[in-house]
């Protein structure tokens, strides 16, 4: 399964793709200073709300082209995918990054960059890949 050593390195293969703390700092990764994925540990009211089905491991934040491929991704593998009434309404989705193998992190990590990377850089991106 994944670990923080596999986000650290996907993400920062990605171009123009940096590492910053986050407010409480926690490690975050940003491209041209927009977040795409970060740690977020569950916080003691999300604990209490998901109650037993509260994960206990690491917990990654992954921003998401829009809300459909949220609900997607959590109605598809609710083992790995989940989400909290704080991120309601925003596109964002939560990743037990012990149960996410390395490749389907690569395509979440890789799809999370394309969402928040500046269209020409993105589309540079793909041209290369293609």
């Amino acid at each position: 399964m994944a670990t923080w050593d596999d986000v650290r390195r996907i993400a920062l293969a990605l171009p123009e793709t940096t590492e910053r703390p986050t407010y409480d700092q926690a490690p975050a990764w940003r491209v041209r200073d927009k977040s795409f994925v970060w740690e977020r540990p569950l916080r003691r009211g999300e604990q209490e709300a998901l109650g037993d089905a509260a994960p206990d491991g690491p917990i990654l934040g992954v921003r998401v082209p829009d809300l459909g491929v949220k609900e997607a991704l959590v109605a598809d593998d609710p083992a790995v995918y989940l989400t909290t009434p704080h991120f309601d309404g925003y596109p964002a989705v939560l990743v037990r990054l012990d149960r996410i193998d390395v490749d389907e992190l690569t395509e979440l990590i890789t799809e999370a960059w394309y969402a928040r990377a500046p269209k020409r850089l993105a589309t540079a991106h793909r041209a290369e890949h293609a």
